[in-house]
């Protein structure tokens, strides 16, 4: 079911992928767009790349991964109420707690991630940054719908919910797209036996939710894995944005992202703090 099986060969499809835009190192233009593609699957390194990039004043980001399979609960949640620790223990899902509200994700190699990054619009409560991600499936002949809550949906199933954070002129947008997750693994992480057990706690919301894949499979005589879903994603973005490069992270800037990673998205303190 998933795109790849060990990190290595993410890695290894991921530079495939890069090589094949021409510049394999993180690049900044001021003026547009600079989409970049992140080099690792590991949950805590993409978001603390989110962070990262957050911190850039003045530069526009839109960053594409994959996350190995993980539970990303909301800044203002608590880990007993979203998820079931001992099934996530058992099964290796590590649970990390994000800059944004919202509710509880579950991410896996069937899950592609996306953050819209950038200095203010002016419009921060605004669906608006989904735009570009609806009119690239669209031409793909998925007819996705934004909903109430800034998520998109697909014949009245959830295939992308989003969460924000904005701070000091900057505004953080991110989402998931529901490709070829495994649903159960999904329903299983994100069942919790406690309940309301910490009443302060956001709770998540609940939606019925499909595959993208399974959609097309309907429709269409063959579909890709995620790796080529990602790839075609990644190219029809830049067409939207009319660009020709897509970029990633040099050695100083992954040196920095680590370090937040270990110091903070790692860290007890942060992702079981309430």
């Amino acid at each position: 079911m998933y795109a790849f099986t060990v990190k290595n060969d993410f890695i290894a499809v991921i530079n495939d992928i890069l090589s094949e835009k021409l510049h394999t190192v993180f690049f900044t233009n001021f003026a547009v767009m600079n989409i970049v593609i992140s080099p690792s699957s590991t949950p805590s390194f993409n978001l603390a790349a989110e962070e990262y990039l957050f911190s850039r004043k003045g530069e526009d980001f839109l960053l594409l991964y994959i996350n190995e399979p993980s539970v990303i609960i909301g800044s203002n949640q608590a880990v007993l109420n979203e998820v079931d620790p001992d099934f996530c223990i058992e099964h290796d899902i590590r649970i990390i707690r994000r800059l944004s509200g919202g509710g509880a994700v579950y991410h896996d190699g069937g899950n592609l991630n996306y953050a819209f990054i950038q200095d203010g619009t002016g419009a921060p409560l605004s669906a608006r940054f989904l735009e570009p991600i609806v009119t690239v499936l669209h031409a793909w002949g998925i007819p996705v719908e934004i909903g109430k809550r800034k998520d998109l949906w697909l014949n009245g199933y959830k295939i992308s919910g989003t969460a924000s954070h904005v701070s000091r002129g900057r505004e953080l947008h991110h989402g998931t797209l529901l490709y070829d997750t495994d649903l159960e693994m999904l329903r299983r992480a994100l069942t919790s036996e406690n309940g309301r057990l910490i009443k302060k706690a956001t709770a998540s919301v609940p939606s019925p939710v499909r595959n993208i894949r399974s959609y097309l499979a309907e429709h269409q005589e063959t579909t890709c894995n995620t790796i080529s879903f990602l790839d075609m994603l990644s190219k029809k973005l830049l067409t939207h944005y009319d660009l020709d490069k897509i970029g990633t992270f040099q050695s100083e800037e992954i040196a920095q992202i680590e370090e937040l990673r270990r110091n903070k998205y790692t860290q007890r303190d942060w992702n079981s703090r309430m």
